[in-house]
């Protein structure tokens, strides 16, 4: 049965005071959520920045129009994740509109594209906590690695207690928020005390931008959580879902978009170029706009956000490995690809085996790049936009056979847009590499599939992990 025919229980419908207690709590829930879901795409801002001005070799000229366009292509991904959620009221993005266009086997594109992405966002929100610490106590920097392993290890620990909760993620997202908003203010108003920096000689601008915007894409990293994540409100109908979702992208685009812009044109107010090995652009540009108590609240609260998008990717990583996990459901139908022990929980629900699967696996990572999120940087922008690609194509494919030639060019216009990010993010070589794994990872889901006899429900694993 559809989903949007699903009707609630007796029990599930409120009255009276419920209905009352409900209609004050929507509202708070709304909060919770998205302000939860946005944590990674929030707390991206913290090196994305910094990783657009490296690949224009430090020229600040140039830097403002290459996030104005990195904010517009997330725009124009946002807006047809807007098409997707409508038509996905239940959860699982990609993964369910690839399942539902092209048949069940391509869903494990996105699948694969979003387990590396999990590792990746784990790697590098615990490498840029580190570096968030190491510039606010440089004396730290020998022991970068060691010090990433260690906040790695404690985030990892603290899955065993089970889901943490929205309210948490929520709090220090909107801490970052807050925070940003009074450094922003403050540092529009302080005179620039280094001199301007002109290093755009020599290279044509469009070009610069051009090549320069996909490393930032990075930013793009968690945008489309929300058609996903709402698989985690059972409580509200389909309408109430397709809502929540929407809101919650638009919303995303809203504060990323004006954090990012605003940090940004900070950046160039107070010719903060590219920062030391020590530090960080991000806390460079708050040091210069705020005295030393606010300064070190800044790079406390970053350091909390980024833990928090770890700690979400520890939570949804293994959830999705469960998902995948072999076992016989309810009717007796048997489902799943991998091996049950990764589908074993504690009492807490925690899936305890394949958390320890990503800390190994994020902790190699971790340590390949030397704990500098920088180099992580390059990597990032390539999984999530093989997922996203996959998206967007199948949309199109809906489009076309329901004849809505403006959702239809829409989507074609984002996998355009998409395949370009990829081919010149593809092009600096080595992050051809989280490409590969992506691809070897479905490669490997889908032959464990057919051995099993190709189960149903794979295209459904999302909305599982979610649950």
């Amino acid at each position: 049965m559809p989903a949007d025919r699903l009707q609630p229980s007796p029990d599930q419908v409120p009255s009276g005071g419920r209905l009352r207690a409900l209609a004050f709590s929507r509202p708070v829930l709304l909060f919770a959520f998205a302000f939860a879901v946005m944590a990674d795409p929030v707390s991206s801002v913290a090196y994305a920045i910094e990783a657009a001005l490296r690949a224009l070799d430090g020229d600040l000229g140039l830097l403002l129009p290459t996030m104005a366009l990195v904010v517009a292509v997330i725009a124009l991904i946002i807006a047809n994740y807007h098409e997707l959620i409508g038509r996905f009221p239940e959860g699982g993005g990609a993964a369910a509109a690839a399942g539902s266009a092209f048949g069940e086997a391509w869903a494990f594109i996105p699948i694969g594209a979003l387990i590396v992405d999990f590792v990746l966002t784990i790697a590098i929100s615990v490498s840029a906590a580190s570096s968030a610490l190491i510039a606010f106590a440089s004396g730290l920097a020998p022991m970068r690695i060691p010090l990433a392993l260690a906040v790695l290890v404690l985030v990892a620990g603290l899955t065993w207690f089970g889901h943490v909760g929205r309210a948490i993620f929520a709090a220090m997202t909107t801490l970052f928020v807050v925070v940003s908003v009074v450094v922003l203010a403050a540092g529009f108003s302080t005179t620039p005390s280094r001199p301007p920096i002109d290093l755009s000689a020599g290279h044509s601008p469009l070009l610069a931008v051009i090549l320069a915007f996909p490393v930032a894409m990075a930013l793009a990293t968690g945008v489309e959580a929300p058609s996903s994540a709402i698989a985690q409100l059972g409580q509200l109908d389909d309408a109430g879902r397709r809502r929540f979702g929407r809101f919650t992208i638009w919303a995303t685009l809203a504060i990323v978009g004006s954090l990012t812009l605003g940090l940004t044109a900070l950046a160039v107010h107070l010719h903060i170029g590219i920062p030391r090995p020590d530090q960080t652009q991000i806390s460079e540009v708050a040091k210069a706009s705020v005295a030393d108590r606010l300064y070190t609240t800044f790079q406390i609260v970053t350091a909390l956000l980024l833990l928090a998008a770890a700690s979400s990717s520890f939570q949804a990583g293994p959830g999705l490995l469960r998902a995948l996990a072999r076992r016989v459901r309810a009717g007796g139908e048997e489902a799943g690809v991998l091996h049950p022990r990764l589908g074993t929980v504690n009492r807490h629900h925690t899936p305890y085996v394949a958390v320890g699967v990503f800390l190994a696996v994020s902790a190699a990572v971790v340590v390949a790049a030397g704990a500098k999120e920088q180099e992580l940087v390059l990597f990032y922008a390539v999984a999530v936009f093989l997922s996203f690609l996959v998206g967007l194509l199948a949309m199109a494919r809906f489009a076309r056979r329901e004849g809505r030639r403006i959702v239809l060019a829409m989507s074609v216009l984002g996998a355009v847009v998409v395949t370009f990010t990829l081919a010149i993010n593809l092009s600096r070589g080595d992050p051809i590499a989280s490409l590969a794994a992506s691809l070897a990872i479905a490669a490997v889901l889908w032959r464990l599939w057919v051995r099993a006899g190709r189960p149903r429900g794979i295209a459904a694993a999302v909305v599982e992990a979610e649950r």
